[in-house]
């Protein structure tokens, strides 16, 4: 989570405030980040709604003197604020401490002399309330409160639920429950227990008035409760056997359980303001480095070593003693909670202590952000298009259409009329003879079924693979070697042991390495390293983002690598001039190239490893990179050269030659877990790349995958949490994959299918096949999943190379897998696309457009096909294809 988010999150909503500004200074750092690239636009502050300038600074002293203000006057508000509240605080707790004394002076009977004729309903109510020690300090009861403790009661209820402050859009925010501090609250602790005192009769103000007191002393009935709570008071008074007399902490009477009851809620709220009083502090000295630390990477400055210990660590807040008395007041609260809730158990006040914070906390957010985030996505979806009178609602997620029938209006959404249309087609396939045999039949009936169900992502993608084993068995479309139908319990094995297959354990294994390299910040201290010795010449930037997306795609996968590179440009596009083709240029390149690095390694897509499934051999790691990595560095640098003639990056809008601001390399030196994560992976990589070699040993690649699964996790380098996280969705989704293939060879299918398409390629020569072939999955890659063309094409690839002469079906596996990478024409063509196509500056206006995609996504498309279609099917050849 970012820091700003983070401080949202975690921050006293009545004093937002009172906070460091952290949004308003880091916009302030990128302002002066653009005044030294020589950019002299005015800044516009959002939250101010206001414009302002800044000084020119030709060096980091010149920043410094622009951004050590700011920073002062965020300390001295916070210092201001901090040392109001701590004043506030202490005094509370001293204060409660001289309560807690005086109650103690009292004794646990100082009201039994009052006792009248409800106090024995009272007494059976309180036993039904045993537990409410245990319970929110909310829930002190006001039943023994007179009128005016209960209007004092209120009127301190409705103060600390009014906003203290707020900032702007912050207005609406509702407040806590209770106020973090209130002045009122040892007054109206002071008033309820003399409320307590008071006979339940008698105004408080009468209390002293003798004649009150001795109408009610006249009653027969009352002066014999009258005698009987003399006795009690007596009995009281004496030892027990521990020698311990009894106190107000530990008496059982109605009068004592109220007045703990009554304590414990005024502990527990203080407890909880100066526990938020301390994660203040704690939050804006957090605040305070962090954007230290942003500013001297953006500025290349060094200022947060010595800001921070002369200035910051020096301020009243900040300093030893201050938290030394924060602390010594949060053990005064603990001590009070252990003598008046606990009855001497430290331990269980701690605990509870802890548990009215976690819960204090919980609803803070649950009813602040939450509430917050709620809203604004209510207002997204309330911007919907309604259309025909109502008959069409256009919804940001989903497309409805009221369909009017007999029994009234019914929504039906987009997908499931793809769904509706799936299922009538499967039924009428499986009732109507298309191709030759049953199970061929029904096997061509799930196979429609579930290319619509991916085609048009009518439910989620891994629910269809779900979906296909089941229509497998249950249709009985498995057949074994001879020909006869398996029946369920043969089926079901079957189809479960080539799901999870060496190639899935790969895919898993991939994951793993990508986990590593990530968590330790490798692929960003590397892709930095590389990104720093681009130079400033806009060309020679370009160029190496995309070999860098190209390769952080290798490993990191094509997901995360385009989201790595577009974050770590950011401070590029900040200080490029207005309007500038580079920005485009260089987003489009990045997601290009990503795409490219989709097909250079077998783990960077799985599309790979479901192309290596197929082969009747598969490929070892050293025969892959053989292949792809000329294929996919000539298609860089084509495409690259595609981006400079289409966008001209290398000028202003002015005609002035544009500068890049060069990417700081960063200073912390690699680690020991980085080196071991390093290692590793290395040695995993190159028994991938020898895995024929050595098969006696390992037998398959799926195996050598455990090894950095193992590795990592018993060391500590990942944990279970990462491995929750993985892409469990994609490995099921190629699970199906698997399992459809494996069901149209096995019913038969792939048989009738050959047969066709023999007939239709015959006439062909082999390379004309090979060019038909990748034009198909291009289009076909362009406009569905990268993963799911290829789970769809690389049976009828395999099919297609075992009819041309010398069986072709390996190397026509390996082309359909390279170019299914290759479709990235449209934005919604594969991930590192959709993430491009998001992309937004400063304004909130969007880097690319669509004209953008077809301009130079479609000829990138091509380019990199006809590579695979040449230069990579020379090499197949050469490798032994």
């Amino acid at each position: 989570m970012k820091f700003s988010s983070s401080l949202k999150f975690n921050a006293v909503p009545e004093w937002w405030d009172e906070y460091i500004a952290y949004d308003t200074l880091k916009k302030h750092i990128y302002q002066l980040e653009k005044q030294q690239a020589g950019l002299r636009d005015s800044y516009h502050d959002l939250e101010a709604n206001e414009r302002s300038s800044l000084m020119a600074g030709e060096d980091s002293s010149s920043t410094d003197a622009v951004f050590i203000p700011l920073l002062d006057r965020e300390l001295r508000k916070i210092c201001a604020f901090y040392e109001e509240k701590e004043k506030e605080l202490l005094q509370d707790v001293a204060s409660l401490e001289r309560l807690v004394e005086q109650q103690e002076e009292a004794g646990p009977n100082a009201r039994h002399e009052y006792l009248d004729v409800d106090d024995d309903d009272d007494d059976e109510e309180e036993e039904d309330d045993d537990d409410l020690p245990e319970q929110s300090p909310v829930a002190t009861r006001d039943h023994t409160l007179s009128p005016s403790a209960r209007r004092r009661r209120m009127r301190s209820v409705s103060s600390s639920k009014a906003p203290s402050g707020s900032r702007g859009k912050y207005d609406t925010i509702p407040r806590r429950r209770y106020s973090i501090s209130s002045n009122e609250e040892h007054a109206d602790l002071e008033a309820s227990i003399a409320s307590l005192r008071t006979p339940p009769h008698q105004d408080p103000a009468d209390a002293g008035s003798e004649s009150g007191r001795g109408e009610i002393l006249s009653s027969p009935l009352t002066k014999a409760k009258q005698l009987a709570s003399k006795l009690h008071i007596m009995t009281n008074s004496v030892t027990s056997s521990t020698g311990v007399p009894e106190t107000v902490w530990t008496a059982r009477n109605n009068y004592a359980w109220d007045v703990q009851l009554l304590f414990k809620r005024r502990i527990t709220n203080l407890y909880v303001a100066v526990t938020a009083l301390k994660s203040y502090v704690e939050l804006n000295y957090s605040g305070f480095r962090k954007i230290l630390k942003k500013y001297d990477k953006v500025t290349d400055s060094q200022l947060q070593a010595r800001y921070m210990h002369e200035v910051v660590e020096q301020a009243p807040p900040f300093r030893r003693e201050s938290k030394d008395r924060i602390q010594n007041a949060i053990n005064t609260l603990v001590n009070l909670y252990t003598k008046c809730v606990t009855r001497g158990d430290f331990a269980a006040a701690q605990r509870q202590l802890k548990v009215h914070v976690r819960e204090h906390i919980a609803w803070e957010r649950d009813t602040v952000w939450r509430q917050m985030i709620g809203q604004a996505r209510r207002g997204e979806a309330a911007e919907g298009l309604t259309v025909g009178g109502g008959s069409l609602v256009i919804e940001p997620e989903k497309a409805t259409v009221n369909v009017r029938t007999r029994f009234g209006h019914v929504r039906v959404t987009l997908s499931q009329v793809y769904v509706l249309v799936a299922v009538a087609v499967f039924v009428v396939l499986l009732n109507v003879q298309v191709v030759e045999g049953v199970e061929a039949n029904r096997c061509f009936a799930i196979l429609v079924l579930a290319t619509i169900l991916w085609a048009t992502e009518a439910i989620p993608l891994f629910v269809t693979s779900f979906l296909v084993p089941l229509l497998l068995v249950v249709l009985q479309v498995i057949r074994s070697a001879d020909g006869t139908p398996l029946g369920p319990v043969e089926a079901t094995q079957y189809v479960f042991s080539v799901m999870f297959s060496p190639t899935i354990m790969l895919l898993i294994g991939g994951f793993t390495i990508a986990a590593a390299l990530s968590k330790t910040s490798i692929d960003r201290v590397l892709i930095t390293r590389v990104l720093s010795l681009a130079g400033t010449r806009p060309s020679i930037v370009l160029l190496t983002f995309m070999a860098v997306a190209c390769f952080a795609s290798m490993w990191i996968s094509n997901v995360a690598a385009p989201t790595l590179c577009f974050t770590l440009i950011q401070p590029i596009l900040r200080t490029l001039p207005p309007k500038s083709t580079f920005a485009p240029c260089l987003i489009l390149g990045i997601a290009l190239a990503a795409n490219i690095g989709g097909q250079s390694s077998p783990i960077s897509s799985p599309q790979n490893l479901i192309a290596i499934g197929y082969m009747d051999e598969p490929l070892d790691w050293a025969r892959w990179f053989a292949v792809a990595l000329p294929v996919s560095a000539t298609s860089i640098l084509l495409i690259w050269a595609l981006l400079l003639v289409s966008y001209h990056p290398t000028h202003t809008g002015d005609g002035e030659e544009l500068e890049i601001k060069p990417i700081r390399p960063p200073r912390e030196p690699f680690s020991f877990t980085q080196w071991w994560v390093s290692l590793v992976c290395l040695l995993t990589i190159a028994l991938w790349c020898v895995a024929h070699a050595i098969q006696d040993i390992v037998g398959d690649m799926g195996v050598i995958a455990i090894l950095p699964i193992v590795v990592f996790y018993s060391t500590g380098v990942l944990k279970k949490d990462d491995f929750e996280h993985y892409l469990w969705t994609v490995v099921f989704l190629a699970m199906g994959g698997i399992a459809l293939g494996k069901g149209v060879m096995s019913s038969g299918l792939l048989n009738v299918m050959g047969g066709g398409i023999t007939r239709v390629i015959q006439p062909l020569s082999p390379y004309s096949v090979v060019l038909a072939l990748s034009f198909i999955v291009l289009i076909v890659s362009t406009f569905i999943s990268h993963t799911i063309a290829s789970v769809l094409l690389a049976p009828i690839a395999k099919e297609i190379g075992a009819s041309l002469p010398g069986n072709q079906s390996d190397l026509l596996v390996f082309l359909t897998g390279l170019v299914c990478s290759c479709g990235m024409g449209m934005p919604v063509s594969g991930f590192p696309n959709q993430t491009a196509a998001n992309q937004e500056d400063d304004m909130g206006q969007l880097y690319l457009t669509n004209v953008d995609f077809l301009k130079n996504g479609v000829p990138a498309s091509i380019i990199a096909t006809l590579v695979v279609a040449t230069l990579g099917y020379l090499l197949m050849k050469l490798i032994g294809l």
